[in-house]
């Protein structure tokens, strides 16, 4: 009998072959729940949990190799500041988008997951509209579609380049993946960085294509809360874990390191300072470990600033994104463009300026004073 592990890695080798032809659609898959916390379920878990991770990491990589766009859905412009959120469930299949089930200014299903997941993409699209001026995920009105119920016991959620999917998780070590506001906000805003920045995501590029979501993701559940930056807890994914799991959330912003210490899904090793940078060869090199610096300094920032971490911190941030980074930008990159946009917004040597300097600081980034100029 062909053992679990050499089944997903003959499904890896088959993947790998079709990512070789085609390269197009593997930076659009990003998913919340990193690779490393699945495989440590499949090393350690019991079998029906390592059968969940492994078919879950599997499930994921087949969309990495997909050939062809996902879901046949198409981008529809919209007028300037209307919403247009349609939500499908494919009832615990795969083939995507599925039966729409509700769609904008329709009233509540009663299925939990449906109206989360409408709820949190018109919140996420409130914040870049109503604060940003952005007109949805590619600033022309592009329709906000979901997948609900995707899979069986799958433990992830992700935006393929065209639209949300959610996991309804195994109930055992992942609740729905709908359930944390600032998950959907992550995800959604994937999709902006590929319409802007359109980080690489791999290494340091990755790593902040990651901590923008992260980023924007937290405020947006800041701004459902009404939360100021020192009211938050800036935890990335509360309540996706269940009560059998040792931990507050995927990632934590404030403290980088502590969100998880489990026997089954392992210890969080993300790092909140250069001098822990993780070098590693899986995860894009490390691409949702290493997103713990620029999301500490973040944090670091948003908090001397003070007040609303949406309205100047999350301002310096948004430009920059839109603007100012390559593809291939470094995190050094990013400290010096925030520092710059931070005095073009409030001033040489303003409070606001010295709170970015001093975020990157804490994470042992020295900004340039001299760097100018826009996206190369």
């Amino acid at each position: 009998m062909v053992s679990i592990i050499e089944k997903y890695s003959s499904i890896l080798r088959e993947i790998n072959k079709k990512k070789l032809e085609n390269t197009t659609q593997i930076n659009h898959i990003q998913c919340i729940v990193p690779p490393h916390i699945l495989m440590e379920i499949a090393k350690k878990g019991k079998p029906k949990q390592k059968a969940i991770a492994l078919e879950t990491l599997a499930m994921s990589e087949r969309f990495r190799g997909q050939r062809e766009a996902i879901g046949g859905l198409q981008a529809a412009v919209v007028p300037t500041g209307e919403r247009q959120r349609t939500i499908y469930d494919v009832k615990n299949g795969t083939n995507l988008p599925g039966v729409q089930v509700r769609s904008e200014g329709a009233a509540s299903t009663g299925d939990i997951a449906v109206d989360e997941a409408y709820d949190g993409a018109g919140a996420t699209y409130d914040l870049f509209y109503e604060i940003y001026e952005r007109n949805s995920i590619d600033d022309r009105g592009m329709r906000l579609d979901s997948t609900v119920h995707y899979g069986m016991n799958y433990d992830n959620a992700f935006w393929n380049g065209n639209q949300m999917v959610y996991g309804d998780g195994d109930g055992d070590l992942f609740n729905r993946f709908t359930i944390a506001i600032d998950v959907i906000g992550h995800e959604l805003t994937h999709g902006i960085t590929q319409y802007e920045a359109n980080l690489t995501y791999r290494d340091q590029p990755g790593a902040l294509n990651e901590s923008f979501s992260d980023v924007f993701g937290t405020m947006v559940k800041q701004r459902a809360l009404n939360q100021q930056a020192n009211e938050a807890d800036w935890l990335i994914g509360e309540g996706l874990f269940t009560s059998n799991v040792n931990g507050e959330a995927l990632r934590s912003m404030k403290a980088p390191g502590t969100a998880y210490n489990d026997p089954v899904i392992g210890k969080d090793p993300q790092p909140a300072h250069m001098r822990d940078y993780a070098k590693v060869s899986y995860d894009n090199g490390g691409v949702h470990i290493n997103s713990g610096i620029p999301n500490h300094a973040f944090y670091l920032v948003a908090t001397e600033i003070g007040g609303y971490a949406w309205e100047k911190a999350g301002m310096i941030w948004y430009i920059v994104l839109r603007e100012r980074l390559s593809s291939r930008a470094q995190f050094q990159d990013a400290a010096n463009m925030t520092y710059q946009v931070a005095a073009e917004l409030y001033g040489n040597g303003s409070t606001e300026q010295q709170a970015v300097k001093n975020g990157w600081n804490g994470v042992g980034i020295s900004v340039s004073t001299s760097t100018k100029g826009r996206r190369k």
